[in-house]
């Protein structure tokens, strides 16, 4: 597996460094709401990357493919142009066919916006299964690290 991801976990939780570039703003130079959430989808794939799963060799192979099935997102105060960002990542429960992610968007010691977020493990025709053994060891140890 290619070990050339941009984040990378500390602990528990896992960090991943982005900068806000105009691409990502509204015409008042303040980050789009919606792009808050592609933000923490990189980081939530960088995570599963880092922590050895390897989400194409899974889809490849018909075990199946993460979607997201619910979010909670908190916006607090808004990221501008050229902010260097860190999303904290950190996984708070894991179940048979599903996660909870909770994420945090950071500016310095800022929070930015916060989510929680369910993804759900589902068969490659959309229904939900169980994750695969090993990918559920894997989130325990990596939980299990703050306990």
């Amino acid at each position: 597996m290619d070990k050339a991801y941009a984040g990378a976990f500390v602990g528990r939780t896992h960090h991943f460094a982005l900068r806000v570039y105009f691409e990502d703003t509204d015409v008042a130079g303040i980050v789009y709401y919606a792009n808050y959430l592609k933000f923490m989808e990189r980081a939530r794939s960088d995570m599963l990357r880092a922590a050895g799963i390897d989400q194409r060799a899974a889809i490849k192979a018909g075990e199946g493919v993460y979607a997201v099935a619910e979010v909670q997102i908190r916006y607090r105060t808004p990221a501008r142009l050229d902010d260097e960002l860190v999303i904290l990542s950190e996984l708070k429960e894991v179940r048979a066919a599903s996660a909870l992610i909770h994420q945090r968007v950071m500016r310095g010691p800022e929070i930015v916006a916060e989510a929680s977020v369910t993804a759900a493990f589902l068969s490659l025709d959309g229904r939900p299964k169980r994750q695969p053994r090993d990918w559920i060891e894997r989130f325990e140890r990596l939980k299990g690290e703050a306990d």
